[in-house]
């Protein structure tokens, strides 16, 4: 289960809650992962460098709403006012390789990022999907420029051996401040159109649906029913469309679309695929908007899908459990194994996480699977960690084994306990009472202050 957010944030910071947007109450199964697309996140250079050195306040934000759930942030590329962030669920991690990143400037003939398009992608139990968050030009008059535009963040290259193109992913998402908008129809009737809920009267002349129709590259993209009001342009805080001087024509600027590559191929074939075929599907669950949020101009969008995978993939690479009892109070042991095809490195490490852990660089501690080895057979290793790194006051904890040669996260434990260390928290009690029984006798009462 993905749900997948694009949202044109207009430089705000973030609003309070976003249970809504991310649909935490929701009453089915919790989603697997999220894929969060923003545009004109704050790109002011002082904010800029801040967010190059650090997490962005947007990424601090999600990853302290998700990360208590049980997700991690898996990747993130920002480029300028374009953010796009890939949450996952922990048992997911295994089975998600080759991620890698890239973003396209469009803006000032390719010299400026305030357009574009920011792309993560990824093998998936062994599929290739691809995830691309977009900002196209704005104003009425410039379809052609978007579209050739949209051409050009499609023909960019990922680095690296044998990572397809991005039509050649098995499947592509495609989203963003796409800003295609309602051609020829005035402003009166768009607006009455859309007080009546007759959204249908105005498909014909959105921007993009006509653009679907004409340009062979996009008539793979499939998109939901548009059956939610146009997502621009509100003044802040409200539902009311722009009451400015400019009184800008509602568009369903904010889109989600997606392309199934073997769809595309077998679209010529007769009659059903056969399962042999259809190795991964993909079905919308629900494509809206969401009004209530005003901290911009645009309202956010939302796509929930079901992707139907075979998995190529059904074994983690490496397999790790924590030996014994764990406890701060000693040293512990780890076994890990490792299937015979994996490109194993003296870079890689394992690391001890808290359950809520947000990326992977949230550690608490880690081992060296090389320089920490004390036991090695031909089905298993161990490594050691030592008592001065556990956390005195123990917990939920969880372990991870980090590749380097394929920067990520290749295996994951079970949730297990550490014990705390008995004899530091005895300590520290002795000591708050003994501190609790030296306080003098006239600080017991003082009404009269």
């Amino acid at each position: 289960r993905l749900h997948l957010v694009t949202w044109n944030v207009g430089t705000a910071s973030p609003p309070p809650d976003v249970t809504s947007l991310l649909q935490l109450n929701s009453l089915g199964p919790t989603m697997d992962m999220y894929v969060i697309g923003l545009q004109e996140v704050n790109s002011r250079i002082t904010n800029f460098l801040s967010d190059l050195a650090f997490d962005d306040p947007w990424s601090i934000f999600f990853m302290a709403v998700l990360s208590p759930l049980g997700y991690i942030k898996l990747s993130s590329v920002r480029m300028q006012g374009l953010l796009l962030l890939v949450f996952v669920k922990h048992v997911h991690l295994p089975f998600i390789r080759d991620v890698h990143t890239h973003y396209t400037r469009t803006g000032l003939y390719g010299y400026w990022g305030n357009k574009g398009g920011v792309t993560v992608r990824m093998s998936l139990y062994g599929h290739t999907v691809c995830f691309m968050n977009c900002h196209l030009p704005a104003h009425m008059e410039n379809t052609e420029q978007r579209l050739d535009d949209f051409e050009k963040i499609l023909e960019m290259q990922f680095e690296g051996e044998n990572i397809p193109s991005t039509l050649d992913h098995d499947v592509l998402f495609w989203f963003g401040d796409l800003n295609f908008r309602i051609a020829d129809y005035g402003i009166h009737f768009v607006r009455e159109s859309i007080n009546n809920k007759r959204y249908n009267l105005l498909w014909e002349k959105d921007q993009l649906n006509m653009a679907k129709k004409k340009e062979a590259f996009l008539q793979d993209f499939i998109e939901g029913p548009l059956q939610f009001k146009p997502t621009y342009k509100f003044d802040l805080y409200s539902d009311v469309y722009d009451t400015s001087e400019k009184k800008r024509k509602p568009a369903w600027t904010d889109r989600i679309l997606w392309r199934v590559k073997n769809l595309c191929q077998n679209a010529s074939k007769e009659g059903e695929f056969s399962e042999e075929e259809q190795t991964i599907s993909v079905t919308l669950n629900n494509y809206i908007s969401h009004m209530s949020y005003g901290i911009s101009d645009h309202k956010p969008v939302t796509g929930t899908f079901g992707l139907e995978l075979k998995p190529l993939l059904l074994d983690p690479l490496v397999t790790l459990n924590p030996e014994g009892e764990w406890s701060a109070e000693h040293d512990v042991l780890i076994s890990y194994s490792a299937v015979p095809e994996f490109p194993s490195s003296a870079w890689d490490w394992i690391g001890l996480f808290k359950v809520s852990f947000r990326h992977v660089n949230d550690y608490v501690t880690y081992a060296w699977v090389e320089d920490d080895e004390i036991s090695s057979t031909k089905d298993s290793k161990q490594v050691y960690m030592s008592a001065a790194e556990i956390p005195d006051m123990g917990g939920e904890f969880l372990l991870g084994y980090y590749s380097n040669n394929l920067q990520s996260i290749v295996g994951i434990s079970q949730p297990f306990q550490i014990q705390p260390n008995r004899t530091l928290i005895d300590k520290d009690l002795t000591q708050e009472e003994n501190s609790w029984m030296q306080k003098p006798d006239n600080l017991e009462s003082h009404d009269e202050f």
